[in-house]
């Protein structure tokens, strides 16, 4: 059974602008270097040869992935999400009770974090910690070096 997976516009049109560059532009490098190394005669003992084949079965495997993944892609609409409660594409504030620093993520799907842009997975500890919790609430994160709770000082999207 296909695993589906969520996205935001942004993200799918990533992964659609990725998947045309390996069918437009990588497959026809491949092909074409399949092409020379068969034109130098003896594939048995072509090494050129050898590594193009390798090389277009692994294309071909992350295209036939991309494909899939794709294919069974849900779009997130930002529109759609309550803000009483902290969901997917949620961007959170939250305060740290221990030190009193303040953070602010988007809840993400897996596949587009990026904790640079501070996007965090709701498949994180800190991600699962924070969903379904309102304004005002404590968040009981576990993490390798214990129990950290963070108040929600904030929600919107």
């Amino acid at each position: 059974m296909a695993q589906i997976n969520y996205y935001t516009a942004e993200g799918l049109k990533k992964l659609k602008e990725e998947l045309h560059e390996l069918k437009t532009v990588q497959r026809p490098s491949i092909t074409e270097q399949i092409a020379e190394a068969r034109d130098k005669g003896d594939l048995s003992e072509n090494a050129e040869y050898d590594a193009a084949k390798e090389a277009q079965g692994i294309l071909e495997m992350k295209i036939s992935k991309l494909d899939n993944i794709i294919a069974n892609a849900r779009l997130l609409d930002k529109a759609n999400i309550d803000n009483s409660k902290v969901y997917i594409l949620s961007i959170v504030k939250i305060k740290n009770q221990v030190n009193g620093m303040e953070m602010e993520y988007t809840l993400v799907a897996e596949n587009e974090a990026d904790i640079k842009l501070k996007k965090i997975s709701v498949d994180s500890p800190i991600g699962r910690g924070l969903l379904g919790k309102k304004q005002g609430d404590i968040a009981e994160i576990n993490t390798p070096n214990g129990t950290v709770k963070f108040e929600i000082i904030g929600i919107s999207r």
